[in-house]
């Protein structure tokens, strides 16, 4: 009996967010008419965001943990793959959940492309920095880089920026013919990238000889593997209700409050992007650089393969526009992110210069959304 009672106890120790989680969905499910009625509040609008942000966002973590437990488990790259696709599903939730609420037409676009400036400048800054500062150089498999922006690189352009320059529509967007031109060729390179990172070029996404610290990390768990799969699913239906529920909050700061548009890209962006910038970064910490660049590059990878495609077919669905083109300063700022992230990941190794230009990108992003 004692044992079971340790095992329960160390259980409820280990996955209490569940319980908050799981506590805010039942909360906003009993009573959102009370919850939500007083919006017009700003201290009470501060308050429901929050809880509702931080809910999410432990969520989120709580998945990113447990995906790393089947990653100890599984190897690269099929660790990484379950993170990545984990997180793209509650990104496709969370924009899904916003759009259709009545957000603006650019939510897509917006979301999507802060995610590729969180990830490529922010997440990518941040790791080499760090890890450079902590191992001076770091290594990786130049290879697997370079396969994973020889994919990126034209869908972002196709996605992103093509839009602005097609003919058929007005402004930045995509005539029907396009936008299933463009989800086919988004799900069917990412396909072709999956059976080359998974079949006969597995080794481009891990390092020859990897490191102590890296063997560490990767080593296997104590736990079944069935436990951090069931758990991780647990996690997830939260999110897919509470992302619901964000929608109303983040609709009334930038229909009612008038902030600015792409505020609400951003929220989804950082849910979805923080807990792989956490993984990210400890990676790069252990002097694992391998694994962080597989993580973040396999983020933006599928943030652009699955992301768009799913919200198109969304958009459809539902009969909302979607605006993909980015325009004017974005646009600069995608097309030398894409520059500076091919030299970054030109050599195989890194070191802390090229972490703070990717930060000092970043942070003229976050300059341009307030004054663009």
């Amino acid at each position: 009996m004692s044992l079971i009672v340790r095992s329960v106890r160390n259980f409820v120790r280990a996955e209490w967010f569940l319980v908050f989680s799981a506590g805010t969905g039942l909360a906003f499910l009993l009573w959102a008419h009370a919850l939500f009625g007083e919006l017009a509040s700003p201290p009470w609008l501060a308050v429901i965001f929050v809880w509702l942000f931080a809910a999410i966002l432990g969520s989120a973590v709580a998945v990113v943990r447990h995906a790393d437990g089947l990653a100890a488990r599984l190897g690269e790259p099929y660790g990484t793959l379950i993170l990545t696709l984990s997180v793209t599903f509650i990104e496709v939730i969370s924009i899904s959940a916003v759009m259709t609420h009545g957000a603006s037409p650019t939510l897509t676009r917006d979301t999507l492309f802060a995610v590729v400036m969180i990830i490529l400048n922010f997440m990518v800054g941040l790791s080499l920095l760090l890890g450079g500062w902590r191992h001076r150089e770091q290594h990786y498999n130049l290879q697997g880089a370079n396969a994973y922006l020889g994919v990126i690189i034209p869908l972002v352009v196709l996605s992103l920026i093509l839009p602005d320059f097609t003919l058929t529509t007005p402004g930045p967007t995509l005539s029907g013919a396009q936008q299933i031109f463009l989800v086919l060729v988004s799900v069917g390179l990412y396909a072709a990238f999956l059976a080359m990172q998974t079949g006969r070029h597995r080794g481009y996404f891990m390092l020859a000889e990897p490191d102590t610290d890296a063997a560490a990390a990767s080593a296997p768990r104590q736990r079944p593997l069935a436990f951090d799969a069931i758990m991780l699913i647990a996690y997830m239906i939260p999110v897919v209700f509470l992302a619901e529920q964000l929608a109303r909050p983040v609709d009334y700061l930038i229909v009612t409050l008038r902030a600015p548009a792409p505020l609400a890209g951003v929220v989804v962006a950082v849910l979805v992007a923080t807990p792989e910038a956490i993984g990210a970064v400890r990676a790069a910490l252990a002097n694992h650089l391998q694994r962080s660049v597989n993580i973040f590059l396999g983020s933006v990878l599928s943030t652009i393969g699955l992301t768009i495609p799913a919200m198109i077919l969304v958009s459809r669905l539902t009969g909302r526009d979607i605006v993909l083109g980015v325009e004017h300063t974005d646009m600069v700022l995608l097309l030398l992110t894409l520059a500076i992230s091919v030299v970054t990941f030109a050599s195989g190794r890194t070191n802390i210069m090229q972490g703070a230009v990717h930060l000092i990108l970043f942070a003229a992003y976050l300059l341009l959304i307030v004054q663009g």
